[in-house]
């Protein structure tokens, strides 16, 4: 006898809908939706389109590294790797496999990132 847990189920499955998404699943959609917005917006403020590539953080976390058209760089952070793959999908940007070569020449740092870079050494500001 089939209960009606069992009977929606394969219902599901005859129709070929898929089960029922998970927490997780759920949690990296709805982040996904939102890191979406925040990768367009970033992508339409920086010349209209926008490269990016995914890097492990730790403690499951992963970076959405993004350079923009004109040279302009962001990073954004997301709890999985879903997340943030799914994020990048719905956003239509192409992703790199790493971040070095044609992506990172593309990058355009100012007067600010050199000083951060160099830190005291050429008069930086200080990272105390």
């Amino acid at each position: 006898m089939l209960t009606m847990a069992d009977t929606q189920q394969a219902d599901e499955q005859a129709a070929g809908g898929a089960a029922a998404a998970t927490p997780a699943e759920k949690r990296a959609d709805k982040q996904a939706a939102r890191l979406a917005r925040q990768i367009r917006s970033f992508a339409s403020s920086h010349g209209g389109s926008a490269e990016g590539q995914l890097a492990h953080i730790g403690r499951g976390r992963t970076r959405i590294a993004l350079v923009g058209a004109n040279g302009e760089w962001g990073n954004l952070v997301a709890d999985s790797y879903l997340a943030a793959k799914k994020a990048t999908e719905q956003a239509g940007i192409a992703l790199q496999d790493d971040f070095d070569g044609e992506l990172a020449a593309k990058v355009r740092t100012g007067r600010y990132e050199w000083s951060r870079m160099a830190g005291l050494q050429l008069g930086g500001p200080a990272n105390a």
